[in-house]
């Protein structure tokens, strides 16, 4: 399940955080809705579940913490009948000055991403503003995964997928995981 590019854009509620999910449109821009997606803030274990409509009714595809404490927390994506699709998990160590993912999904797909911009990096640990910040996916120096967060107040993101490898739901849930883990 294969989607080259989609947005993700983050909706401001006051007990949940909540992202749609858009397929890109024909010029680019965000189009059809594919995913709501809702994460209950202050869970002891951190899970987002995505639903096929804006009425939450349908749940299509979802990620899970394996532990509830963990600072290399691993998650683990399901699909809707709950088998796992992926894994990933972020890199405490060289997350300090610069954060570091690992994506894991099936065909042998084996990514590393970090954010981009060194300096934007370390800025944002230290100035509580909404910078745009990059996120570059690769395995064996080719592309798998580009997340750019778009400047604005509230948290969009433009995604990229040009290995074909990487099934849609764990694309979004990794962009997803992004918001929520970055803003700790």
């Amino acid at each position: 399940m294969h989607l080259p590019a989609f947005f993700v854009k983050q909706k401001l509620t006051l007990m949940v955080n909540r992202y749609e999910v858009r397929a890109a449109g024909p010029d680019g821009q965000p189009g059809e809705l594919i995913a709501v997606a809702q994460q209950k803030r202050m869970a002891f274990r951190e899970q987002v579940t995505f639903y096929a409509d804006e009425e939450r009714t349908r749940p299509v595809f979802s990620f899970k913490a394996r532990q509830v404490i963990d600072l290399n927390a691993g998650y683990d994506v399901f699909d809707e009948r709950g088998e796992a699709i992926g894994f990933f998990r972020k890199d405490f160590g060289k997350s300090l000055l610069r954060s570091t993912f690992h994506l894991n999904g099936p065909h042998g797909l084996n990514a590393i991403g970090q954010e981009r911009n060194q300096a934007v990096a370390i800025l944002r640990r230290f100035v509580d503003f909404p910078f745009t910040f990059h996120f570059d996916f690769v395995q064996e120096g080719q592309p798998v995964l580009h997340v750019d967060r778009q400047f604005s107040l509230r948290d969009r993101y433009a995604v990229n997928v040009p290995d074909r490898r990487l099934d849609f739901r764990l694309a979004a849930a990794m962009t997803v995981a992004l918001d929520a883990l970055m803003s700790r």
